[in-house]
């Protein structure tokens, strides 16, 4: 069980409003430590990673952002500029409630091991926005299942953008 808890998945609970609707305070979660071994975190995943200013404190966001990208948020969209999308493009964002925009104003240059992520309730997330981009090695796990309340147990997947 030790070795379970500690290398392949951990429990985490949702404190906060940051990923409304998506996740909700009070939330008991499953987090897979073991995939990012694998592979590399993709746009779209929820994911649990330690905040940049506190090693001891956990976050909970969607990446928008990955290695190598330029992004800019302006007029409450976010344009993705990539290699397979020099002209940018707009991710379809289907889990954020209909009319919600994302604020601010930025241009961000994702560097090599550094993402973007962004909470789904953009208008109360203390984020990348905030704080700046997250390095890969702070990146903790994959969210997986939602275990509490039982009402809404489901299994987290990355959405198609």
């Amino acid at each position: 069980m030790v070795i379970i808890r500690n290398f392949l998945i951990q429990p985490f609970l949702v404190s906060g409003a940051s990923m409304e609707p998506s996740f909700s305070s009070g939330d008991y979660l499953l987090i897979d430590e073991i995939t990012y071994r694998f592979r590399e975190p993709e746009r779209g995943e929820v994911t649990v990673f330690h905040y940049p200013g506190d090693e001891g404190t956990y976050y909970i966001k969607r990446i928008i952002g990955l290695p190598g990208e330029q992004l800019t948020i302006t007029d409450g969209k976010i344009i993705i500029f990539n290699k397979e999308h020099p002209k940018g493009f707009s991710p379809e964002e289907k889990y954020l409630p209909l009319g919600l925009g994302t604020s601010g104003k930025k241009e961000i240059v994702l560097k090599d091991n550094e993402y973007f992520v962004l909470g789904d309730n953009r208008n109360y997330s203390f984020d990348s926005r905030s704080w700046g981009n997250l390095q890969r090695a702070e990146i903790v796990g994959l969210v997986r299942l939602r275990l509490w309340p039982f009402n809404k147990v489901v299994a987290v997947e990355k959405p198609a953008y």
